[in-house]
């Protein structure tokens, strides 16, 4: 399989029980077989909605932690000055968030599929999979005591 590049949104849904997507994102960042990466902001991202939408600063290390195995795994893919520009381009032409566009634009200069829990900017434009359709069976149970896995 080829590398999946999770936004935010993903890696975050791995971590909160109540969303809907839980299980699929946990079930993707479990998965020995698929090589994960994501973009340099999804650590500003994940520790402000810790902080700020969950109120709950506990969260953080462990989120960063997350982040910290990916970059192990598949890479942090670093914010240069050519992938926001282009991703400039990209938020224009989709009307999205630099930031959203940012991930799209990564993901494309990886090679990678982009993968969010933001139907209505990504995966409704066919710019990103859901972790609901990347997930499929055969995945190993998420969690797991030793330390190996990415989830929490």
């Amino acid at each position: 399989m080829s590398t999946l590049l999770l936004d935010a949104s993903t890696i975050l849904a791995a971590f909160d029980s109540d969303d809907e997507l839980h299980e699929a994102a946990q079930a993707i960042l479990a998965d020995p077989d698929v090589t994960l990466a994501t973009l340099d902001l999804a650590r500003y991202e994940v520790a402000n909605v810790a902080v700020r939408a969950w109120r709950d600063p506990t969260k953080v290390s462990p989120l960063l932690a997350a982040i910290d195995r990916i970059s192990d795994d598949g890479g942090v893919k670093l914010s240069t000055t050519t992938l926001l520009a282009s991703a400039a381009e990209i938020a224009e032409q989709h009307m999205l968030s630099v930031y959203d566009a940012a991930y799209v634009a990564a993901a494309s200069q990886a090679g990678a599929t982009l993968v969010s829990c933001d139907t209505r900017d990504l995966i409704d434009n066919g710019l990103a999979r859901s972790p609901a359709d990347v997930s499929g069976g055969g995945l190993p149970a998420p969690g797991g005591d030793d330390g190996e896995n990415l989830v929490p």
